[in-house]
């Protein structure tokens, strides 16, 4: 059948950019202005340059300098984003915007990767402690109060990046693309190739080489994020350890997950959710049953096993006999 819909006919304008320490690919459909991709790099490169750990003059590295010595005044628009990170992170579920100290000590992924010391994991849990972190809103400053801690944003940063990618598509009146953040996902406007105007997204065999899926979710717009144990991993003595670290021990997270896929209205929220959902473990009874913006999760288990949360069965399509999708 036709899609009727003459946005879809034309050939979409796509283009790949580096920043955030990854591959950023963007593709806009229905629009026959290139320099709208360029424009949205720029804006992804301000907001990289305020937000990241990588260069001494960010905003967030300012704060970080001036840890255990005064408060540090940022922009509005960053001050909302740590105030959200901090908020979530004292909370205790798992995402925690301090854990930068912890995952330097560790450095999986990194050259120095290693498994240190347990009085050095001991020590370094002084520094990630979210109580730890003073916010003035009348004055926008942030005080870091040990010497030492550090605010990372990188857990939280691609999402709110791509939420402010989507509002300013919407500004040029596009009105369908997808912007893929390194494999962060925000699908805007129908789907261009299906008469439904729904998109399919695979979500990855995190067993596997990226790419591979293992199952289809057929979804109207929304942000797709995923924690997993697959993408960086330190081996030891035949012992694998990877990333997802936990602040409370000081260690890996430890459980059946091999990872968890959230889809949900806005990016930021499946930045905040895919990583607390990984530490929960399992299934959280009636997530995301008051909050229209959290669409649904699929959890994936070490052992092959597919769990849904808020989605049905028949919202996500098995593709691999390998694995069973299960009831919890």
């Amino acid at each position: 059948m036709e899609n009727k819909n003459t946005t879809f006919k034309q050939t979409p304008l796509q283009k790949t950019y580096f920043a955030l320490g990854t591959r950023i690919n963007l593709t806009i459909f229905g629009c026959e202005n290139p320099v709208i991709l360029d424009k949205t790099y720029n804006l992804i490169k301000y907001y990289e340059d305020i937000l990241t750990v990588n260069r001494d003059e960010s905003e967030v590295m300012s704060i970080n300098h001036a840890a255990g010595k005064y408060p540090v005044r940022v922009s509005e628009a960053t001050y909302k984003l740590i105030k959200r990170s901090v908020q979530v992170s004292q909370e205790y579920l798992g995402f925690n915007s301090l854990i930068g100290p912890l995952v330097k000590l560790w450095g999986i992924g990194f050259d120095n990767a290693n498994v240190p010391e347990d009085e050095d994991i001991k020590s370094t849990l002084n520094l990630i402690d979210p109580q730890k972190i003073i916010l003035d809103d009348n004055e926008m400053t942030v005080f870091l109060q040990d010497d030492g801690m550090e605010l990372d944003l990188g857990g939280i940063a691609k999402g709110y990046i791509a939420d402010r990618i989507k509002d300013f598509w919407h500004t040029f009146d596009i009105s369908s693309g997808i912007i893929d953040l390194g494999g962060n996902l925000l699908l805007v406007g129908p789907q261009p190739k299906h008469d439904d105007a729904l998109w399919r997204i695979g979500v990855q065999n995190p067993h596997d080489a990226r790419g591979n899926a293992i199952g289809v979710v057929v979804t109207p717009e929304c942000s797709i994020v995923t924690s997993g144990i697959y993408e960086r991993h330190l081996e030891v003595d035949g012992k694998s350890y990877h990333h997802i670290l936990d602040s409370k021990t000081g260690y890996p997270k430890q459980n059946n997950l091999a990872s968890v896929t959230v889809f949900s209205k806005y990016s930021i929220d499946g930045e905040i959710e895919t990583t607390n959902l990984f530490f929960a473990g399992e299934p959280v009874k009636d997530w995301g049953k008051d909050n229209p913006n959290l669409l649904g999760a699929v959890f994936v288990t070490t052992d092959n096993k597919i769990y849904l949360s808020k989605f049905t069965p028949n919202d996500f399509h098995l593709l691999s006999d390998e694995f069973e999708v299960s009831q919890h």
